[in-house]
């Protein structure tokens, strides 16, 4: 890291610290922004920071849900005290499945714009939070499970008990608690461990933090998923989503596809990207690029789902009739498939139609892995005129929520395809965007 990045992070904890409340920086990034408006606080505190981790087996785009209820957690203990989030490194995800590609230790700001996360709420790259610590040492961990006895009933709960399954955490000789910590697990430790059975909302975990742990600067909740979104679907989680823009990067290479191949630019489409905080798009207001985007899971998806999603002979005989109606002659797919299932769809959708799919270069994926490969797929099925995803995928959700950012109509986004024998399946719910 060098030292202008550790004299920018500084700057930022300062701000948050001594609660300006026009605190500004500037880096190369996609706005001009500065440090959220935290509130001014009764006396002065100093910062404390959450961190947190997920499930190994978790994949990226539930991971991206995880980050929402927890970054909203963290808005939560910003309204009695200073907090900042920091964020967990990428690494070695599933359906990452690149293997001659270092995928380990990736920051953020590969993929997300972090000035853009900091309009929500306070956030530091794990190798920043290193950076202005005096020790590479998270002072508590608290490993989230379940209760032994299960879900017999609902009920908000929490309680510090046995570990009930492997964790990964050892305690050395030093009293140290070690683990793998994203990769960092040579250099960093944790002074305390414990494992704690939790039923709740993540804000019903608030107070716990306020005040249990008071002597501590830094804590690391460790299998966030655990905890349920506060309020999914409404105001305050939807701030959480729209913060999450992509990389500035990641968006380019995806805006020059778009243009060279679909005849699609931001300005004829009617999806220019303003400042999140600032815009509030209408259904409609987006018309989308003249193409059809289809996200369309293969692979392990077959044997999990296979019963809801259609053979690839019949993918084009099912998409032929939606290109009919809305005029179009170019589709994008967004797959998984191998590239023989690839170039028969091709085929079989015929001269009339144009197929692509987004290729990167070694180069790009060697730059920005599969994480940034997937964010631009995404980006591209997010700006067609009409996009149609896979049954129950968090990949095709977080399109879908894309293009309720962007402003189109719910009809043009919420939709799959169904199975063989079908073509009156339920289509996806409509989770629309709240102002």
């Amino acid at each position: 890291m060098n030292i202008w990045t550790v004299l920018h992070v500084l700057f930022v904890i300062a701000c948050i610290d001594l609660r300006f409340t026009e605190c500004k920086t500037k880096q190369d990034s996609a706005f001009d922004v500065g440090v959220n408006d935290a509130p001014e606080f009764k006396e002065s505190k100093p910062v404390r920071y959450l961190l947190y981790n997920v499930n190994p087996g978790e994949g990226f785009n539930l991971r991206r849900d995880v980050y929402i209820r927890v970054a909203n957690l963290v808005k939560l203990l910003n309204d009695d005290e200073p907090w900042a989030l920091v964020l967990p490194p990428w690494g070695r995800i599933y359906h990452w499945q690149t293997r001659e590609i270092s995928q380990i230790k990736l920051p953020w700001s590969l993929f997300f714009d972090l000035e853009s996360l900091r309009r929500h709420i306070p956030v530091l790259e794990f190798e920043e939070f290193l950076a202005v610590s005096e020790k590479p040492v998270i002072d508590e961990i608290y490993y989230l499970q379940r209760y032994k006895e299960g879900w017999t009933k609902w009920e908000e709960k929490m309680d510090i008990l046995e570990c009930l399954e492997k964790h990964g955490y050892s305690k050395g000789k030093d009293g140290r608690w070690h683990h793998w910590f994203f990769g960092y697990g040579d250099d960093v430790y944790a002074n305390k461990f414990e494992c704690m059975s939790y039923m709740g909302h993540a804000g019903f975990i608030k107070p716990f933090l306020m005040h249990n742990i008071s002597g501590s600067r830094s804590v690391m909740l460790d299998r966030a998923e655990t905890l349920l979104h506060d309020h999914f679907g409404q105001k305050r989680s939807w701030e959480g989503r729209r913060s999450m823009v992509y990389a500035k990067h990641l968006r380019d290479i995806g805006d020059n596809f778009r243009e060279k191949y679909l005849g699609s630019t931001d300005k004829k489409d009617k999806t220019v990207l303003d400042d999140w905080t600032k815009m509030k798009k209408k259904h409609g207001d987006a018309k989308g690029g003249p193409y059809l985007a289809i996200h369309l899971r293969r692979k392990d998806y077959l044997y999990a789902h296979g019963g809801e999603i259609p053979s690839i002979q019949l993918v084009p005989k099912k998409v032929k009739s939606i290109l009919k109606k809305h005029k179009l002659k170019k589709v994008f797919i967004a797959t998984d498939a191998p590239n023989e299932e690839y170039e028969y769809l091709k085929q079989e959708f015929g001269e009339k139609v144009e197929v692509y799919r987004f290729k990167p270069t070694p180069e790009e994926h060697e730059k920005y892995k599969d994480g940034g490969v997937a964010i631009i797929d995404q980006w591209i099925c997010a700006h067609a005129r009409y996009f149609i995803g896979s049954y129950v995928s968090t990949f095709s959700f977080r399109i879908q929520e894309e293009r309720e950012i962007l402003g189109f109509e719910p009809e043009m986004t919420f939709n799959r395809l169904c199975n063989d024998d079908s073509d009156t399946c339920e289509q996806p719910s409509k989770w629309t965007i709240k102002y």
